[in-house]
């Protein structure tokens, strides 16, 4: 399961379309092209994950989270925000680059907390955050995944 199979070019935003923090959410959730009913339960389900806790995961990095009936398989979707916005972020710095994962409820193939697992892996990575910062394309951004074995 590499990361690359899960997003496509249209799912990633340089830069995300957003000037707040509040604007995050909508603007990643936009990249998955739902109908407007199912982004607008989306949305209200991020927007209570990040309530319970933060997904910024330090070093100018979140990972906002679900699960939802919306979607029929593990989405993804990055968007760079090259302002940076306030996460509350385990660090308290401020989170340029956005990872979004949705999956369904339920999933025969149960990927979601491997992916997850990879994309916090890949965030890990000491050299991750400013060769994200200097990305043009999805295909750069494809290519680091590729180079990073994600």
């Amino acid at each position: 399961m590499a990361l690359r199979d899960f997003f496509s070019p249209e799912t990633v935003a340089l830069p995300l379309q957003a000037s707040s923090a509040e604007g995050v959410l909508p603007a990643l959730v936009s990249l998955l092209h739902l109908d407007e009913r199912s982004a607008d339960t989306l949305l209200r389900i991020l927007r209570r994950r990040e309530e319970l806790g933060s997904t910024g995961v330090g070093r100018g990095i979140a990972i906002p989270h679900s699960r939802s009936l919306v979607v029929n398989r593990v989405r993804l979707a990055y968007g760079y925000l090259p302002a940076g916005t306030a996460w509350h972020a385990v660090d308290d710095r401020p989170v340029h680059h956005f990872f979004l994962i949705v999956a369904p409820p339920i999933e025969v193939s149960n990927q979601y907390l491997p992916v997850l697992g990879k994309i916090a892996t890949f965030a890990k990575e000491p050299d991750v955050p400013e060769r994200l910062s200097q990305l043009t394309s999805a295909e750069g951004f494809f290519k680091l995944l590729e180079e990073k074995g994600v």
